[in-house]
């Protein structure tokens, strides 16, 4: 055995995200929800359809939602905290709607005025007179990344009703680059998709509560510790 087998590999850190789960349609049989692909060069989850999401910015917890998350949201993604500086709930729900924002060009807000200084990354919305709304929101699924990968997230997933978009749903003009194939899909038809693993059941959990209804309590794949376990937040 070489000196080199015998190092330990680098700790990844964990770093907390947010995903939208963002729904079209909501009240036929056919339901839609918004992929996109991520490059074929990417170090996490290369050329994998996705939802937009991504890591929770330091600036995210000084955004003032318009429309806050619901309290049983906020209850729910206090619990279990993973990272030692763990995001409030009201800024993750800032970050899943920031990064669904830069991905798709979709802006979730309502009308309002900003308070004080604006960051760069909000300057549409409050050229648009909007505030971002989180009161749509609704946490579905949480997840954190295995051991062994290049990234690793605690990343919470929230479903969303594409009624409280503003604009028109089909227009993706002002996004990023960082999704190609922006498409909304039926979600039989996603399932067809190339997606990760955790892409699959959270797509089986957002097509069980739209339905189904309701929802008792959150699955989470808690992979932070030396054991994966499948917790249940209340």
């Amino acid at each position: 055995m070489s000196m080199a087998d015998t190092v330990d590999a680098p700790v990844v850190p964990i770093r907390d995200a947010a995903t939208i789960v963002l729904v079209r349609d909501t009240q036929t049989d056919t339901p839609r929800v918004l992929m996109g692909q991520r490059g074929a060069g990417a170090v996490f989850m290369p050329s994998k359809y996705v939802f937009p999401g991504g890591a929770v910015d330091p600036s995210d917890a000084h955004v003032t939602l318009g429309r806050p998350l619901p309290e049983q949201e906020v209850r729910r993604l206090a619990q279990l905290p993973v990272t030692e500086t763990a995001p409030s709930p009201q800024t993750m729900a800032a970050a899943a709607l920031r990064e669904l924002w830069e991905e798709s060009g979709l802006m979730l807000g309502c009308p309002g005025d900003w308070p004080g200084n604006i960051a760069p990354d909000w300057a549409d919305f409050a050229k648009a007179g909007l505030l971002p709304a989180a009161d749509g929101l609704r946490f579905l699924f949480r997840a954190v990344t295995p051991k062994g990968r290049p990234r690793r997230f605690d990343a919470r997933f929230f479903l969303a009703d594409a009624s409280g978009v503003a604009g028109d749903l089909d227009d993706f003009s002002r996004a990023t680059d960082e999704l190609s194939h922006l498409h909304w899909i039926e979600l039989a038809e996603a399932r067809k998709l190339d997606l990760p693993f955790i892409t699959e059941v959270v797509l089986a959990e957002a097509e069980a509560i739209l339905r189904e209804g309701g929802q008792e309590s959150v699955p989470f794949f808690d992979n932070s510790g030396a054991e994966s376990i499948f917790r249940r937040i209340a």
